[in-house]
This record gives C-alpha cells, structure tokens and sequence, in this order.
C-alpha cells in the first residue's frame, strides 16, 4: 500500500457518487453528512538514507569538534570549538528526528503546527521536516463484525441478524480529521445501516414479487453495501465487501415461524399436486374419447373424474370398490 510523491490516483468505487447519491439508490435515508473540509495529499519528504547519513555525519563533527576543543589550551579557542561541537551535534540530532519508518499497509499523517501538511504512504525510511507530528495511521483491509442485533423487520417480527464488512481507510486525512475515532464510527455506522435495512424489509415476503431478507439475499446485501458506503463515505472508508452472516427468527416466535414456513410448504406441495392431477385426468378423458374405448355421458364423466381426483391427491392408498350393479341403481 506505498503511494509516491506525486498525486495518489483517487479510485472510483462502484458505489461512488455522494452519500446522497448512494442513498438514492439504496432508496434509503441517510444521516446528511457535511462535506469534508480536508482531503489527503502527499507530503513532502525525501529519503531517508541520505538524511541518515547526513545526520550521524553531524554528530560525528559534533564529537570531533568537542574533542579538539578539549585539547585546546586557549580558553576562547577552546570554547568556541566545544560550543560549536555541542550547537552541531544538536542540530544533527534535531535533523534525525524527521526520519520515519513507514511499513507497507501503513502511512504518516504530517502536522505541522496543528496543520495537516500531507500524507507519508512510500514504505521504507522517509525524512520530513522534523518540527512535524506524524500520526500513523493503517491502510489494510480490515474486517468488522456485527454482534447478533435483535430488530423487528417490515412486518413487525423480531429477527436476528448480523453482518460482516470488509473495509480499508482510503482517505487518510478525512479518516484523521473529518471524524473522532474512524474505527468507532465504522463500527457505529455499519449496526445502524444493518439496523436500518432489517427493518426496511420482511424476513419473507407475503408476495411473491416483495423482496424479503431471506429470499433476496444478493439484492439486500447490494442495498446494504450502498448504504454503508453513504454512511461511512465522509471519514474516508471504503467498503469492499458486506454481507450478512446471521438471519434468523428470534427465539420466541421461531417455533411459530417454523410452522408457518411447513404450512406454506404444505400448501405449494398440495397445489402442485392437485395441478398434476387435473392434467392427468384430462389427459385420461382425451384418450378415452379419441380411441372411443367407451362412451362416457355427463354423470359419468363427473364420476370418474371425482375417483380420479380422489385417488391421486389422496394421502393414503385407495380402497377399490366394486360396483355390480349399474351407475344409477
């Protein structure tokens, strides 16, 4: 994650465009944020062997400069070369202290005086003005757990849930800056965006075409990556990834749920049935009426079409029973 001296290309995530932009595609509110008043730039620094190299040359005249005046019998000669010694060796000292270690997946935020003067993102030695304040601060990806919250969807129903975000700092200067504690907010915002969209849908839809938690998790997980990206947009944080790992009834209407969902179950097998059924049947009575095997009246017809029906839609084997006589007797 090393960046160079020159301008950082700034990356265009897919959910891009303004938390009011994804928040109208989410078809979501969100909380309107200010617009950030900082944005990240490079700092000015250069390597730092050489300021190394430059610095323990420094104290190195400083020693020699404080030896040769030790040995010095003039008493004005001899101040001024151990003066001058101590004056270099500090300065050569104060100049090492600009020197930073920067690891891959970390950066510096340079302040001098309160002021943000750029972001440090080259990995290795790097020497700025060592008056500065740098803050370090991390550019891995990172990922966040919710714990198991308990809502109560679009219906009223108390579920479970919980959701994992996959997320990096991408802006330095607003993550430092534009927020208290960037790790806080995240936290905060992704329980209020998981909150949020918990309760915008059902955990089932009643209808077919309604979207629900359960039924349209690629949709929902969509939905909450854009709102997520909105919340969170402002303290420089994007989101990779965010998806759902817990969704369940709670346990108090679980058993009650569980029962609807083997009713409905129930249900779609019988209407299944009773659809395979009524075609066998008809197709029963076209072959009988187009290879004229019997002629079947009205009554007849109803009669066999209702001992057909009873047979394949009944749950047990039928008991055959056989008519000696004749249909109307």
């Amino acid at each position: 994650m090393s960046g160079t001296s020159g301008a950082r290309p700034q990356e265009t995530p897919a959910t891009s465009g303004g938390p009011s932009g994804a928040a109208e595609r989410a078809g979501a509110e969100v909380p309107r944020i200010p617009a950030p008043r900082v944005r990240e730039f490079p700092a000015h620094s250069i390597g730092g062997g050489l300021a190394l190299l430059l610095g323990l040359l420094g104290l190195a005249a400083g020693v020699a400069l404080i030896v040769a005046g030790a040995a010095y019998t003039s008493g004005g000669t001899k101040a001024l070369l151990i003066v001058g010694g101590v004056l270099v060796g500090l300065a050569a000292f104060l100049g090492m202290c600009g020197l930073n270690t920067v690891a891959p997946g970390e950066a510096r935020v340079v302040q001098l005086f309160g002021r943000y003067r750029g972001t440090i993102r080259t990995d290795g030695l790097r020497w700025v003005n060592p008056f500065t304040s740098r803050e370090k601060i991390s550019t891995r990806v990172r990922n966040h757990e919710t714990a198991v919250l308990k809502v109560n969807d679009a219906y009223g129903n108390p579920i479970e849930l919980a959701a994992v975000v996959v997320w990096k700092v991408e802006d330095t200067a607003q993550a430092m800056f534009e927020v208290d504690d960037f790790l806080e907010f995240v936290s905060t915002q992704t329980e209020a965006a998981v909150r949020h969209i918990a309760i915008e849908y059902p955990y089932d839809a009643h209808d077919e075409e309604g979207l629900s938690l359960r039924g349209n998790a690629e949709e929902i997980t969509e939905k909450l990556a854009v709102e997520l990206h909105a919340r969170v947009e402002a303290a420089g944080v994007h989101i990779i990834e965010s998806r759902f790992t817990h969704l369940a009834y709670a346990p108090e209407i679980a058993s009650a749920m569980l029962q609807r969902q083997q009713a409905g179950a129930v249900v779609a097998a019988r209407r299944q049935i009773v659809d395979g059924a009524v075609g066998m049947v008809e197709a029963a009575l076209s072959r009988l009426t187009e290879q004229d095997i019997v002629e079947l009246d009205s009554e007849r017809k109803a009669a066999m079409v209702s001992n057909l029906m009873v047979v394949l839609c009944g749950d047990r084997a039928a008991q055959p029973v056989l008519n000696t006589g004749t249909l109307y007797q």
